[in-house]
């Protein structure tokens, strides 16, 4: 398989364990974002560790990317948190989707600090995907926690977007995957870990094994979506990250029995529309350039 094909296959991995981290932290119930956010990124840590151990390289790492690699970790953590919270206080399926912006804020990004080009089609799929978003938001047309929470939802897919830069960055430079996520994990469980010591919520034994789960589905999702920008640029794969959407709605319908409105389907259609039209695009302009 090629790079491409290979950057696909983790994409949809990644999908599918995002959207199943998702049920899982929604059904672990009302727990505060800080301690859902330590306990699922503990396991990916050590799952994460255990690999590092046993392989020939262990924990080197090239100390001058470690800008890079706390721009990963500080913007992945914020990621998370506005993620989780947009979960707990809006429809799974508009918190996938709000979250799904990421690539578009990749893209963005790739160009402002990895000058990767950004042509007009491009700018006008980014413009399509940002109306989308004001579709899910509903500014003024939501009471005023859920406002907040889609907007913060919406902040952390754009913190999401600058994590995968930082990924693209750091793969480019050929460092490994499973120390990216180690990195990022132990630095996401130490900025959680004194809001989990000040305000610790008990749990109940089915709220442990669902963040228990919510781990290692999170761990999935994150070794296959660094591995998938580390194959290939944002503006190839991108698309089929939105698959998550579909499964996430399918999730919150048979769990939750969640519909969305129909200004939130109007939103997933430009989003998803837009991002497969890029694809398509990108894809007949790479052809073009090819003898």
């Amino acid at each position: 398989m090629n790079r491409k094909v290979k950057g696909v296959l983790c994409i949809l991995s990644a999908a599918v364990c995002f959207a199943l981290q998702g049920a899982f932290v929604r059904l672990a119930g009302d727990l505060p974002s800080m301690q859902k956010s330590f306990f699922r990124n503990f396991v990916a840590l050590a799952f994460a560790f255990v690999l590092l151990a046993r392989s020939p390289q262990k924990f080197q790492w090239n100390r001058k990317l470690l800008p890079t690699y706390l721009a990963r970790a500080v913007l992945g953590t914020i990621g998370i948190l506005g993620n989780y919270y947009a979960i707990d206080h809006l429809l799974l399926s508009d918190a996938s989707m709000l979250n799904k912006l990421s690539p578009f804020f990749a893209i963005i990004f790739s160009y402002l600090f990895l000058r990767e080009k950004v042509t007009p089609a491009q700018i006008l799929g980014i413009a399509a995907a940002f109306l989308g978003a004001v579709c899910i938001i509903k500014p003024g047309g939501l009471g005023a926690g859920d406002w907040q929470a889609a907007l913060i939802g919406a902040g952390g897919g754009m913190a999401a977007g600058g994590a995968y830069t930082a990924v693209r960055v750091l793969g480019r430079q050929g460092e490994r995957n499973s120390f990216i996520v180690f990195f990022f994990s132990a630095f996401s469980c130490l900025v959680c870990l004194p809001f989990l010591l000040l305000d610790y919520h008990p749990m109940s034994l089915f709220q442990v094994g669902m963040l228990g789960l919510a781990g290692l589905s999170a761990a999935g999702g994150q070794f296959s979506v660094t591995a998938a920008y580390t194959y290939a640029p944002a503006r190839e794969i991108s698309v089929y990250d939105y698959t998550q959407v579909i499964f996430s709605a399918v999730l919150g319908f048979v769990l939750f029995q969640q519909m969305p409105d129909w200004l939130s389907a109007v939103g997933y259609v430009l989003i998803c529309g837009s991002s497969a039209a890029l694809f398509f695009y990108n894809n007949r302009r790479d052809a073009a350039k090819t003898p």
